[in-house]
């Protein structure tokens, strides 16, 4: 999935909602500062960063990250994270040898409350069965290649389940502050699409 073929999706995203936008409020149903409101929770509150912190918690607490792998929606509650759309949350981790990827074949079903709202790409039907169909060139697109020995697996997730994944600590990150680490961890990386970033990068 190429990036032109993002932003193309991005920009039609962008209109779309931009005109919904003024209709509701030509209509008298939202005001300008209700939308903005809107946006500014999802920002500040709701989204990656969220599972960011998550991530690097685990990265520097042992005892965390066994709770995250056994109990993720409780794990992640400790944190202050929760809601409707991260009630059973199953936290899986990448290794060396097996790498995550998450997809949701029916819909668009997301962890919100830690991931953000999704990008326009993750609900996009060709994500959805290439996820499933060919991995690993779908992750080769989005720059992510794989050693041929290591194993894929991909995580199909539900109204009732969803996924998120720790990606591996980056080589070179030792030392770094929990919040230091916190900005390591893309969006991308917490759906198996992307890996952290390296340290300076």
């Amino acid at each position: 999935m190429s990036d032109d073929h993002h932003h193309d999706h991005d920009d039609e995203l962008a209109l779309r909602a931009a005109a919904l936008e003024a209709v509701l409020v030509e209509k008298g149903l939202l005001t300008t500062d209700q939308v903005d409101a809107i946006v500014e929770h999802y920002e500040r509150d709701l989204g990656p960063q969220n599972g960011a912190r998550v991530v690097a918690r685990a990265w520097v607490d042992p005892a965390y990250r066994e709770r995250l792998r056994s109990d993720g929606a409780a794990a992640i509650r400790e944190l202050g994270y929760g809601g409707f759309e991260g009630g059973t949350m199953v936290v899986v981790e990448n290794t060396p040898d097996v790498h995550n990827v998450v997809v949701c074949t029916l819909c668009s079903c997301y962890p919100w409350p830690v991931l953000g709202l999704p990008p326009s790409w993750y609900k996009s039907p060709a994500y959805r069965a290439r996820a499933v169909a060919e991995p690993r060139a779908l992750l080769r697109e989005f720059g992510v290649e794989l050693p041929a020995e290591a194993e894929i697996r991909v995580w199909d997730s539900t109204s009732e389940v969803r996924y998120l994944v720790v990606p591996q600590r980056p080589e070179g990150a030792d030392g770094l502050s929990e919040g230091e680490l916190a900005a390591l961890v893309t969006r991308d990386s917490m759906i198996g699409t992307g890996l952290a970033l390296e340290p300076g990068a």
